[in-house]
């Protein structure tokens, strides 16, 4: 063989090298995903139901799936203000007003979950839209200022949605947006 087929060869074999590696990742993000005990097949969206055990903050909780698995789940596209300091983030005043309000919302409730793209966190969270009933929550805590719009592609699905009832938040003056005129979360 002369050179050039050599540097070829061995082109091809990277490239298949990447692909397997490439196609690996994705039967491991659909395992794990299917782990969490939400999945019958690889088609998204898809839903699921919880039975809401403990709230943590104002978007995130504990829920019991229908199989008796333990699941934490994080809302899709909202930011709500700290309770307590943890990781980065720090106490937030109005942190205890959006757990209790989500607390009052969902706890001992069965809710929907439904999942977009990207089913987990860096934390191994379950990212969801959770619904009780014809309330779509993760809007509700953003339409009246318990959270702000925090949207993370690729999971965006209601982002203009969310958008939008945040400017209604802010306009009305409600929750967060009557205290503070942009609120940031450390």
């Amino acid at each position: 063989m002369n050179k050039w087929t050599n540097v070829a060869v061995k082109l091809v074999i990277i490239a298949l090298f990447f692909l397997i590696v490439f196609l690996m990742s994705c039967v491991h993000s659909e395992q794990t995903f299917k782990s969490e005990g939400f999945m019958s097949t690889s088609s998204l969206p898809h839903e699921s139901y919880v039975n809401v055990y403990k709230v943590i903050d104002g978007d995130t909780f504990w829920g019991k799936n229908r199989s008796g698995k333990n699941v934490k789940i994080r809302l899709i596209g909202i930011d709500a203000p700290e309770e307590r300091s943890a990781f980065k983030k720090k106490k937030h005043p109005f942190g205890k007003v959006a757990k209790s309000h989500l607390d009052s919302l969902i706890l001992n409730k069965e809710i929907r979950l439904e999942f977009d793209v990207d089913s987990l966190d860096r934390f191994g969270r379950t990212l969801a839209y959770a619904y009780l009933d014809h309330v779509f929550i993760n809007e509700e805590l953003i339409k009246n200022g318990y959270a702000v719009l925090m949207t993370i592609p690729p999971n965006i699905r209601f982002e203009s949605q969310f958008v939008r009832d945040q400017n209604y938040a802010k306009s009305n003056h409600l929750g967060l947006w009557k205290l503070y005129d942009n609120p940031v979360f450390d």
